[in-house]
């Protein structure tokens, strides 16, 4: 089993920042990657990023790499999601999720909510 837990989520006025972390915790394998994931209102849920625990690699979803960026702490198992210039259609639910593969979905957080409003 592995826990996962989001923070940094909070309301934004557009054009602002924001920095979500994800902690991870229990029977974690290194061949795993962490991602984020978000759900708009009415919207399906959808890949943002993710990060691998070897190496770094990171991957994004579609049109997410210019104001997304995924990082992670060090050799541990705590994840990042910076996101920059904040638009209302960033609004949501931001979980966090690990597992093996590009877009790992093993295990969840339970989410952290972003609004972007003026």
């Amino acid at each position: 089993q592995v826990q996962l837990v989001e923070s940094g989520g909070g309301v934004v006025q557009p054009g602002g920042s924001l920095r979500l972390s994800c902690a991870a915790s229990g029977e974690i394998f290194t061949i795993y990657s962490m991602a984020w994931y978000r759900q708009g209102p009415g919207k399906e849920r959808e890949f943002v990023a993710s990060i691998t625990l070897i190496g770094d690699v990171t991957y994004y979803g579609d049109s997410k790499k210019g104001r997304f960026r995924i990082s992670r702490d060090g050799s541990g198992y705590t994840a990042h999601l910076q996101i920059n210039s904040l638009e209302p259609e960033d609004t949501g639910v931001y979980y966090c999720a690990i597992g093996r593969g590009a877009t790992p979905d093993a295990y969840w957080g339970q989410g952290t909510q972003v609004t972007v409003s003026s």
